[in-house]
């Protein structure tokens, strides 16, 4: 999607909406699902781009209000790269399968190399204390499927989706 007006103002609108959510410092069981919630929802709205954008801001945010703890600052670069594979593929694999499937399959294979990146990361780069690590292992998985799916189901009722099935 060419950067437009429409583009900033959903991109804007969803980034507000995930950094009020996150504001909220909410449990990370809550919060972690909406926000992928949301990233998931910026693709298959505004785009893959947004969803990129939202992606690679959010993680910062989560240090800065507290929700990311200081020691796991390291893994931000990890976090922010399986956010963009997230939206990255939930957005290919709409396009290559445009229906509901598509965006199933997207956010399936998207949460699942979320987790391998950040997991691997989490296991075999960085160093740190196993409570740590386990906070980067499966509740990213489950994080982004559960928010994820959800967002496959509103997306449907919201006009004007910029990724369209045919």
């Amino acid at each position: 999607m060419p950067v437009n007006v429409k583009f900033l103002t959903r991109t804007a609108l969803l980034l507000a909406l995930t950094l009020a959510l996150q504001g909220f410092r909410l449990p990370t069981f809550l919060t972690g699902p909406s926000v992928n919630f949301l990233l998931a929802l910026a693709t298959l709205w505004a785009g893959t781009a947004s969803g990129i954008i939202i992606g690679l801001l959010t993680p910062w945010a989560a240090l800065l209000l507290g929700i990311l703890p200081a020691p796991l600052a390291p893994a931000i670069p990890f976090i922010m790269l399986g956010n963009v594979f997230y939206a990255f593929l939930i957005g290919v694999l709409y396009r290559l399968i445009p229906a509901k499937s598509g965006q199933i399959a997207g956010v399936a294979v998207g949460s699942l190399v979320k987790f391998f990146i950040i997991a691997g990361a989490a296991s075999y780069i960085l160093s740190l204390p196993p409570p740590l690590t386990g906070v980067l292992l499966f509740p990213q998985l489950y994080n982004a499927l559960l928010g994820g799916v959800p967002a496959v189901f509103v997306s449907a009722y919201i006009p004007g989706k910029v990724l369209k099935s045919t």
